[in-house]
C-alpha cells in the first residue's frame, strides 16, 4: 500500500526544458502551457513572430524552472488545440509561477474561457506590474 507521502511526491514533475516564456517541457515528455498568461514570443513559430522581450521572458522562466520539480493545478480544459497540457504551475515551495511571471512583468494576462479561475486575480497582478513599470512594462510605449 502506498503511503500518503509517496502519493504526494508522485504529483510532482521535473521541468526538463523551457520552450518559451509560457511553455515548458517535463522530463516525461509532456508539454505544458501555463494558463492565464501570454509571454512575448522568443522565436518565430507558426504564425507568431519573435517579439520584443521574448528572449528575456524565456530566460526568466528558465531560471525559475529548469531542473526544478513542479506540481500542476488544472482548470476546466486540460488540453489546448495543440495537445499541450494547460496548467497553473507551482514550485515545491508553493511559489505560484503563473502569478510570479505576471507580477514581475515577464508576461501579460491572457484569458481563454473556460479556464478563468484566476482571471480577476491575474488582472489585478498585471495592473500592479504595469503601474510599477516592471519587466516589459518598463517601456510604457511598447504595450498599451
Amino acid at each position: 500500500m502506498q503511503t500518503m507521502l509517496s502519493i504526494f511526491l508522485a504529483l510532482f514533475f521535473t521541468v526538463s526544458k523551457v520552450v518559451d516564456g509560457d511553455t515548458i517541457k517535463l522530463s516525461n515528455g509532456e508539454t505544458v502551457r501555463l494558463i492565464g498568461i501570454d509571454a512575448p514570443e522568443s522565436r518565430n513559430a507558426f504564425k507568431k513572430k519573435k517579439a520584443f522581450f521574448g528572449d528575456v521572458s524565456k530566460h526568466y522562466l528558465d531560471s525559475l524552472l529548469t531542473g526544478k520539480k513542479i506540481r500542476m493545478e488544472y482548470d476546466v480544459s486540460r488540453k489546448d488545440r495543440y495537445g499541450r497540457t494547460l496548467a497553473y504551475v507551482y514550485l515545491e515551495d508553493g511559489t505560484f509561477i503563473n502569478e510570479k511571471i505576471l507580477r514581475e512583468g515577464y508576461a501579460m494576462i491572457m484569458t481563454v474561457p473556460p479556464n478563468v479561475r484566476y482571471a480577476e486575480h491575474f488582472l489585478a497582478i498585471q495592473q500592479s506590474a504595469r503601474e510599477s513599470k516592471c519587466g516589459l512594462w518598463a517601456n510604457s510605449d511598447t504595450y498599451k
